[in-house]
């Protein structure tokens, strides 16, 4: 009995994250089209062929829908590893040479704009009109500059920073630079293809943070 209770658990999990993944994928399409605040839960249930009920069971409230949407589209899965403990933050810190870490680091950066670039864009329209994304947007705004702030301090150890640049300056920097907005124009607007946009990427931090002696 203990092994069918077991059975029954797992297929309950399996079922919960099959669930999960439907609603996520059916906001992913309708929160870019028609738009976040065009969506009612209800279009979202019908899209993911579930009841409204569960769709509130499982996320509670739009707001948290969209949250949660924007985390999964970042990170790739649900996997709960934090930032730190990505197998690519390991890489770019085993390396020595600071172009190499922004390289190995914009390889990681446009894997992350192929996946979540129409959301991305999506929440930064919406937010300019509601209240719920304008938070979720400055949550990711916040997020992305903690984490710009542990590649800048990883580029200072390498000694190599331009005179007048510390950490935080160069977090901002790298902040600005990765926003989804240059590779939506570059890649998606101007038609660059996504090793162009890597390269322009490494130069374009390169040349402003570090020293060329």
């Amino acid at each position: 009995m203990a092994v069918k209770r077991r059975y029954q658990s797992a297929r309950r999990q399996d079922q919960a994250r099959q669930t999960r993944r439907a609603i996520l994928d059916a906001a992913a399409k309708l929160f870019v089209d028609p738009g976040y605040a065009a969506t009612p839960l209800t279009a979202v249930a019908a899209e993911a062929g579930v009841a409204i009920q569960t769709v509130y069971a499982v996320f509670g409230s739009k707001r948290q829908l969209l949250s949660e949407l924007v985390d999964v589209t970042i990170a790739g899965d649900d996997e709960p590893l934090s930032l730190p403990d990505r197998p690519f933050v390991a890489e770019i810190t085993a390396l020595a040479d600071p172009v190499a870490k922004l390289a190995r680091y914009a390889r990681h950066l446009t894997e992350i704009h192929v996946r979540q670039a129409d959301v991305m864009i999506a929440l930064a329209g919406a937010a300019t009109a509601d209240p719920d994304a304008a938070a979720i947007w400055r949550k990711n705004a916040e997020e992305r500059r903690r984490g710009m702030g542990m590649l800048a301090a990883d580029l200072a150890t390498t000694g190599r920073l331009r005179p007048g640049h510390d950490a935080d300056s160069v977090a901002d920097v790298l902040w600005l630079a990765m926003d989804v907005r240059n590779y939506d124009w570059l890649v998606r607007q101007r038609g660059w293809s996504v090793e162009s946009y890597q390269h322009w990427f490494v130069d374009t931090v390169a040349g402003a943070i570090l020293d060329r002696a």
